[in-house]
């Protein structure tokens, strides 16, 4: 996957995160406000120049962001994948709050999810190449 990769992540990352979001669905629509298929919420999309129901514009913004968590949590944490998912999931301003993933357990249970699903996206995909 293009975007991942021009943004140093692995593709599995980004597809699982994707998948956790909207299941690939670029009309989503979440009950907080989050839109299309990186469910990125409207002041977000438009702080990055992103049409969040534009897929490729989409998919290009949260690989960007996410590229940019994981360079900035590699520096400081042992885990920047799981930092990266939990700024993506309540904000950077709360990992920065609790020095860490926070301790919501909607966010936990979200950067379990996308690990597991990253995981498995991986050994699908192993064999191929």
């Amino acid at each position: 996957m293009r975007a991942a990769r021009a943004n140093s992540l692995p593709p599995e990352f980004l597809v699982a995160t994707l998948l956790q979001e909207s299941a690939f669905d670029p009309g989503a629509v979440s009950v907080a406000g989050a839109e299309g298929i990186a469910q990125f919420m409207p002041e977000t999309a438009a702080g990055a120049g992103v049409d969040p129901f534009d897929p490729s514009s989409a998919i290009d913004g949260a690989a960007q962001l996410l590229g940019t968590y994981v360079a900035d949590y590699a520096q400081r944490y042992d885990d920047p994948f799981s930092l990266a998912l939990a700024a993506y999931n309540a904000g950077p301003a709360a990992v920065r709050a609790y020095g860490g993933v926070p301790p919501y357990p909607e966010t936990q249970a979200y950067i379990d999810d996308v690990i597991d699903r990253w995981a498995k996206i991986a050994a699908a995909e192993a064999p191929r190449r």
